[in-house]
């Protein structure tokens, strides 16, 4: 009998705070969360861009040492 009271107790108090979450701070939730994830996208598409522009500038740099390691192999005291 203590068993189904308690279980008659946790659903009560589950109901109770069930009703007191209203629409309108799920609503507000699901803002909240819609906001995070543009905001995820936007850091994800930034640092794409990061990436590539990292990418390109590490080529021309091996591109520029390899100039300057010719220049260096042509000069003769």
């Amino acid at each position: 009998m203590n068993k189904f009271t308690a279980v008659l107790g946790a659903a009560a108090l589950g109901a109770t705070l069930l009703a007191g979450c209203n629409s309108t701070s799920l609503d507000q939730l699901n803002a909240k969360v819609d906001a995070i994830a543009a905001d995820v996208d936007a850091l994800k598409t930034q640092q794409s861009k990061l990436a590539n522009d990292v990418a390109f500038v590490k080529s021309d740099a091996a591109r520029a040492n390899e100039r300057l390691d010719n220049l260096a192999r042509r000069y003769k005291k």
